[in-house]
């Protein structure tokens, strides 16, 4: 095919034609373009004030929260010892802190192994129970031997005893228990460690046998116990047990004891007469005998008894103050009774377990039964301990320490070892782990499960974490040494002036915006892109409206801005009167937070308000439960006994807050562990066993027990409502119906009841308003209480919650602003539209002209080959004539 190039042939410029042609036709894509300008123009200040509106509602959000207004500080004049929050509820004022003992975790030690992956005992399968609570009585220490007779006639050298490092001021004085343990208390602030004497106590037999005293002619005979004199003779009579029996029977005798801190239990007559110094003195015994004499304590009457002189002793108790291993040492703390080392175990206490607190339960298989295994199993089933393993050094240095994860003094643990699966118990294991307050105590205590001790104002407190809260309403310790500080708890008022100034500020902001957007400027003679605009015009209408309108549905005078002195200026802008918002902040504090927060209320004290809905109207509204919640709920079918015994190897099969359709995890074997419980503890005990599943609390699920005034015991799921339900089947075992008998369950219902009298709601204790009504979204907790009228809740939509609803509704999905937006995008494409279908239409416009002017140019083509054609010819022609 032929190149072709239009306008060669004849001359005529057809490409230019068709472009001047084609300009002129082309003119009407401007006008599309135009209109596609100013749509774009719309819709960036639309999203200008879309943006502007969305600053003013992150202004908002601070002050719509009521935690703003909590708006309080606490300092502590210790900051080392004391920092400290306040939240809603405190109450400013200084109070007076002094600590003197932190909380702390127990932690527990095995005996030294001389390595981590050796087997321990016979890989018996064994289980391991891991109990929390308190220890109660007794103490935790050591007791030393009594005191010798040397030292109750010479006393105690100087450095023989130090503890924990102190020495202690022994000297030729201290020779009784009385005297030693005064000296170890005097140093108590340096080590942490008290004594206590013990009870000095005669032998229970030492007037068993008492001979009859016959005294000869010129002789004598007395006896005197810690000094006072109980009989005597110069020969004219006879010292008999019965004679001693009476003279301890009178004032003098007895006053004397008395005197010397001396009590007695028994007769001589009895043969079982002994003294006591209940203070620790030494008890002095002597015989003081001149001449002939025969009889007295330990002969026969017709023994003779040269005399005789003994000093009974007591030793001390050492206690920590801590729960750790107190350090005894110096040149010869035999002296004292006391063994050169580290010591310290629990002396005569029990174990009260805590309910709160899950029980855990580890599974050691053989391949676990290794010092390594052992501390890996543990961590692995996350029941509220630690496990590590240290190294001291020594030929056998390797100790597994378990720890609390949690402090106080409830957190104490007791590990029971058992048998699996009905199996034998690993004897290796149990002693190795082994550990009850109450018994015996394989492990070795290094650190005392201890609460925090303090007086706030003088009132002592307690707690079990040196986080404390609520010993001043509302704020929140955080204590990090013992001493003494002054805690101030102020109202933090700049924090809410500069919430209110950020709200005034993003408030002119977005003014500021809508006013530029829809401005005429009377100078240029030129309006704003949104001059005239309705919905912006509304945004900024309604906005003022808002702002001018009293808050409804507050229990307080303060219902408008201008009482914060936020007011309107002439320009529609926002303006703060600092003046008047520090007056506000200072004598009407309480009542700001209603002002700008939407705030709910509920007269009685059983009921909690809980949230509000988009759609809640202010007011005050009625309150009726017609039925409250109930907890699903298994009670035995008898009173217990009191006493009631758990078999080793125990089992049962809880199934707890089962579903429809059932979930398997609902259901799970539960080791119950064994011993022989009071009602009180065997309620702890189930609790905690439950509690301490992990598949039941990582769902939320949990229980609670009691025993009632008849000592029936209930277990209950701790939900409320209709998804609340328990079951309990035997596995292994002591069976369920030696506690429960032959009761069956019941199932938990949701509370029912009115708000504002239409029927609400009921989901467990939660009561919600029902759509449609006044007081839709309103929540409501119903804690406590009885079936009845109870009361009113009432709700306020303070300015920050209603501007913030206000804003949503112009930037929402099918708000006005995207109303807007949707409507110019739709404009903007339909535009597109035509412009691409004119478009199209030049193109074949263009087409249209090219093929008239290619065809006009073959026809000017062929006329200028004929022209030429004629013309030669008719020059051949005129030749020829």
């Amino acid at each position: 095919m032929g190149i072709s190039s239009p306008g060669i042939g004849s001359g005529l410029n057809v490409n230019d034609l068709v472009s001047r042609l084609m300009a002129a036709e082309s003119q009407p894509l401007t006008n599309y373009d135009t209109k596609t300008g100013v749509y774009q123009g719309k819709l960036t200040a639309y999203g200008q004030v879309s943006s502007a509106v969305s600053s003013f509602q992150s202004a908002l959000s601070t002050l719509n929260s009521t935690n703003t207004f909590s708006a309080l500080t606490a300092s502590s004049s210790n900051k080392d010892m004391l920092s400290a929050t306040a939240s809603s509820g405190a109450v400013p004022g200084k109070y007076k802190i002094n600590v003197t003992q932190l909380a702390q975790a127990q932690s527990l030690m095995t005996g030294g192994q001389a390595s981590t992956s050796k087997q321990i005992g016979d890989g018996s399968k064994t289980t391991l129970t891991f109990q929390f609570g308190s220890v109660s009585g007794g103490t935790f220490g050591t007791t030393g031997n009594a005191l010798s007779a040397g030292v109750a006639s010479a006393g105690i050298a100087s450095g023989s005893l130090t503890i924990n490092g102190t020495a202690i001021s022994t000297n030729g004085t201290t020779r009784s228990a009385r005297d030693l343990a005064q000296v170890i208390n005097d140093e108590s602030k340096n080590t942490g460690v008290t004594a206590k004497a013990g009870i000095t106590t005669t032998s229970a037999t030492l007037f068993a046998g008492f001979g009859d005293v016959t005294v000869a002619s010129g002789g004598s005979y007395a006896l005197s116990i810690g000094g006072v004199k109980l009989a005597g003779s110069d020969g004219s009579t006879t010292v008999t047990a019965a004679s001693i029996d009476a003279a301890l029977a009178t004032n003098g005798v007895k006053d004397g004891l008395a005197a010397a801190n001396i009590t007695t239990s028994g007769s001589a007559a009895n043969g079982d007469l002994q003294f006591f110094a209940a203070d620790g003195s030494n008890i002095g015994i002597t015989e003081a005998v001149s001449g002939s004499v025969t009889g007295g304590i330990g002969l026969s009457s017709s023994a003779a008894n040269a005399g005789s002189q003994a000093t009974v002793t007591a030793g001390v108790t050492l206690s920590s103050s801590d729960g750790s291993q107190i350090v005894v040492g110096g040149n010869n703390p035999a002296a004292a009774g006391l063994t050169a080392g580290s010591a310290g175990s629990y002396i005569g206490t029990g174990f009260v377990q805590d309910g709160s607190q899950a029980s855990g339960t580890v599974t050691l298989d053989t391949k676990d039964q290794t010092l390594q295994g052992v501390r890996d199993a543990i961590n692995k089933a996350n029941i509220g301990v630690t496990a590590t393993i240290v190294s001291d050094g020594s030929d056998n240095p390797y100790h597994l320490v378990i720890t609390s994860n949690k402090t106080g003094a409830k957190s104490s643990m007791k590990i029971g070892v058992d048998g699996a699966d009905g199996g034998p118990v690993n004897a290796g294991i149990a002693s190795l782990v082994g550990y009850d307050p109450n018994g015996a105590q394989n492990l070795t205590q290094t650190s005392g499960a201890q609460d925090t001790k303090l007086t706030m104002n003088g009132i002592t407190v307690t707690s079990s974490g040196t986080t404390v809260d609520d010993v001043v309403q509302g704020v929140s310790m955080d204590l990090s040494a013992t001493g003494s500080t002054t805690l101030t708890v102020g109202q933090d008022t700049g924090s809410v002036t500069t919430a209110i100034n950020g709200f005034v500020k993003a408030y002119n902001d977005l003014n500021t915006t809508i006013s530029k957007l829809t401005a005429y400027d009377a100078t240029t003679k030129s309006g704003g892109v949104l001059q005239g605009d309705s919905a912006v015009r509304a945004i900024q209408t309604q906005l003022r409206r808002t702002l001018g309108t009293p808050v409804e549905g507050l229990n307080s005078n303060m219902t408008n801005l201008t009482q914060v002195g936020i007011a309107f200026t002439q320009d529609g802008s926002l303006k703060v009167d600092s003046s008047k918002l520090n007056a506000a902040l200072a004598s009407n504090f309480n009542d700001i937070a209603g002002l700008f927060a939407a705030a709910g209320s509920a007269t009685d004290g059983g009921i909690k308000y809980v949230k509000s809905g988009t759609a809640t109207q202010p007011g005050e509204y009625a309150v009726s439960v017609t039925k409250m919640a109930t907890q699903g709920t298994l009670t035995s079918a008898g009173a217990l006994t009191g006493s009631t015994t758990i078999a080793s190897n125990t089992s049962w099969t809880v199934t707890l807050n089962q579903t429809d359709p059932a979930t398997d995890s609902k259901v799970q074997n539960i080791k119950i562990p064994a011993g022989t419980y009071s009602n009180d503890q065997l309620t702890s005990m189930l609790r905690a066993a439950i509690n301490g599943n992990s598949t039941f609390s990582g769902a939320g699920d949990s229980v609670e027990t009691s025993i009632d005034a008849t000592g029936h015991l209930s277990l209950s799921s701790a939900k409320y409502g209709e998804s609340s339900n328990i079951a309990i089947a035997s596995v292994t075992g002591t069976p369920v119906s030696d506690l429960f008998g032959g009761a069956a369950p019941v199932k938990g219902s949701d509370v029912e009841g009115t708000i504002g009298g239409v029927a609400a709601t009921g989901n467990g204790q939660t009561l919600t308003a029902a759509d449609g009504s006044k007081a839709a979204g309103i929540q409501l907790t119903i804690n406590s209480g009885i079936a009845g009228d109870r009361g009113t809740v009432t709700f306020s939509q303070g300015y920050a919650y209603a501007l913030n609803n206000l804003a949503s509704s112009f930037t929402g999905k099918n708000s006005l602003l995207a109303s807007k937006t949707d409507g110019l995008n739709t404009s903007i494409k339909n535009v597109a539209d035509q412009r691409d279908r004119f478009s199209q239409h030049l193109t074949q416009v263009e087409a249209m002209y090219r093929a008239q002017f290619t065809s006009l140019d073959s026809m000017v083509t062929s006329m200028q080959s004929t022209q030429s054609y004629l013309t030669q010819q008719l020059a051949a022609i005129a030749a020829n004539r």
